[in-house]
């Protein structure tokens, strides 16, 4: 199931007001470009910022998510026709043949369950064409990304045309090493509503994540930093090899 910030229409509907700065996707939108991508997945694609982003370059997107209410929003975007949304987890993905694949954000760490984690890796493999890439981020556990996830240092106040202003905040409820919760906080001042989302994320260390790449037949061509947070994320790029 989505965390509320995804699956409640009302959250959902103000997700890219709340984070408007996504510089975070220039280095995917890079490698789309430098790989000469016609076809991609977007994996976890929430409201299509990232799948709009490449349709505007006229690359061929299969977007999917299991967030119906994010899937919504996405279509309600200028140019959602040119991109074909897909509401579920990957087993609902048809055959595919794409150039690159590509899971941004947080989307790879929220996948906390080992087998389901297989199950994507697994099924963006057989999306890929022979030669194909797979490119995702997740978070250096040594950098304990956690400790600044505090109402104190988070909490802000937004104004969103035609909601009004919205006050938002993040606090951890829970460490179980390998696994983090935190709870998102929105009061809506029009109406004084309170919203709250559960979110659970897992850190991998870099040779887990390689591992479970090797796995699944992958080769593991670059692990890079992010370009806008250096020495916080590992950026995964993989690769399905040539047929034969």
């Amino acid at each position: 199931m989505a965390d509320e910030c995804f699956g409640h229409p009302r959250l959902a509907a103000i997700y890219d007001p709340l984070d408007p700065d996504r510089s975070d996707l220039d280095a995917y939108v890079h490698m789309a470009e430098q790989t000469e991508a016609r076809r991609v997945l977007d994996i976890g694609c929430g409201t299509g910022v990232f799948a709009l982003l490449l349709a505007d370059r006229g690359i061929e997107v299969v977007g999917i998510d299991p967030a119906e209410a994010s899937i919504e929003v996405a279509q309600g975007k200028p140019g959602s026709e040119r991109v074909r949304w897909i509401c579920g987890d990957v087993s609902a993905l048809p055959p595919l043949q794409v150039d690159l694949a590509t899971m941004t954000a947080n989307v790879a760490q929220a996948i906390v369950d080992p087998k389901v984690w297989q199950e994507t890796l697994g099924k963006a493999y057989e999306s890929l064409r022979p030669g194909g890439r797979l490119m995702f981020e997740t978070r250096d556990p040594a950098r304990r990304a956690w400790e600044q996830w505090n109402r104190e240092d988070s909490c802000h106040v937004t104004e969103i045309p035609g909601v009004g202003a919205v006050e938002s905040w993040v606090e951890v409820t829970d460490v179980s090493w390998p696994l983090v919760t935190f709870r998102w906080t929105y009061v809506f001042a029009a109406d004084g509503q309170v919203l709250t989302s559960d979110s659970t994320l897992r850190f991998r260390e870099q040779e887990e994540v390689e591992t479970d790449l090797f796995v699944q037949g992958y080769v593991v061509d670059d692990v890079r930093e992010a370009p806008d947070r250096p020495g916080r994320e590992f950026v995964f790029l993989a690769r399905r090899p040539e047929a034969g």
